[in-house]
């Protein structure tokens, strides 16, 4: 793993998003400096209280929050609040924080940070609205991001908000559009085709609670709405948890692989937030992008229980490949 590396969290809690803060924050390798807000799963205002939430749970209130866009570029709003609850975390009604409040202006933050620290590493896992108002301002900005990782999109996979798109890239189109023609870095892209056999089952939710019961509380009361809902709609027992699958593969380069390419996004029509993987070379454009096709499942379990749960060995490889098919 690298050394202690500084990043911004860009995301939109929702469910898999607070798993996946929970994972960076108690990683070592990573040194959080601000989450940044986005209306995707919930409108932004909800949204940051649940970042406050999992950073009052993970006792870092110390890391500023900041609320961002309440609308994409120029398509209407459309919540995810039919997966994730209405409260974005499964309608468990933790009590707000009062400690802190959320700070304005994320794009501002963003840009600060990256003028004073442009070395600094972006997981977006939302929405891109935030990162593409800050790249149509000033594309420079990044041109010395360290890593520049988001969770959207889709290569070969179908979608999940449409027969081509998942929701991050439907839900602002013209954002990833933006994003993926002026990022200066490459684009990791932890789509689809990877996250969806990152399955968090009912087996591994009653290990998470044997191990460490408060956090298995937790995790229990935010995903049973998800649980349900992932059953009902899609026939899986447990939940897919997209957001933790980015934070890994910037924690551990060796549990996602994949191939380069350019990519752009499709704005309007059927195909809205489709994104197209010019995996052929047919426009002969310089890739932009690393697009993730490969997962390594059980490497993803380890690290994910080690770090968030306090797993520990002979325990964890004993039962590990009882606990997911790799």
């Amino acid at each position: 793993m690298n050394a202690t590396r500084n990043v911004i969290i860009d995301c939109d809690p929702g469910i898999d998003d607070s798993l996946a803060l929970l994972l960076a924050l108690k990683s070592p390798a990573l040194n959080v400096i601000g989450i940044t807000i986005v209306c995707g799963n919930v409108p932004t205002h909800i949204g940051a209280e649940n970042a406050l939430k999992i950073l009052d749970l993970a006792d870092r209130l110390d890391i500023p929050v900041y609320l961002g866009a309440n609308r994409p570029l120029e398509v209407a709003y459309t919540s995810a609040q039919d997966t994730h609850g209405d409260d974005g975390l499964g309608n468990s009604q933790i009590p707000a924080v009062t400690a802190v409040r959320p700070i304005q202006d994320a794009a501002g933050f963003i840009e600060e940070t990256l003028i004073e620290a442009p070395d600094t590493s972006i997981l977006a896992l939302g929405p891109l609205t935030n990162i593409a108002t800050v790249l149509q301002r000033d594309p420079h900005l990044f041109e010395q991001v360290d890593q520049f990782t988001l969770m959207g999109g889709s290569y070969r996979s179908h979608g999940n908000c449409s027969p081509v798109a998942e929701y991050n890239f439907w839900c602002d189109p013209d954002a990833a559009k933006v994003v993926f023609d002026l990022m200066p870095v490459p684009i990791q892209m932890v789509g689809l085709d990877v996250t969806r056999n990152i399955v968090l089952t009912p087996s591994l939710l009653t290990y998470i609670k044997d191990v460490n019961p408060a956090m298995g509380a937790f995790v229990e009361k935010i995903t049973k709405f998800y649980f349900d809902f992932h059953w009902e709609y899609e026939r899986v027992i447990g939940c897919v948890i997209n957001d933790p699958l980015a934070v890994a593969g910037m924690l551990d380069p060796t549990i996602l692989s994949g191939f380069e390419s350019y990519t752009t996004v499709v704005t309007d029509g059927v195909a809205r937030g489709q994104s197209i993987v010019d995996d052929h070379d047919f426009w002969h454009n310089t890739p932009n992008s690393q697009i993730m096709t490969k997962v390594d499942v059980v490497a993803f379990w380890r690290l994910f229980l080690t770090t968030v749960v306090g797993a520990t060995d002979p325990d964890l490889t004993q039962v590990l490949h009882q606990l997911v098919s790799a």
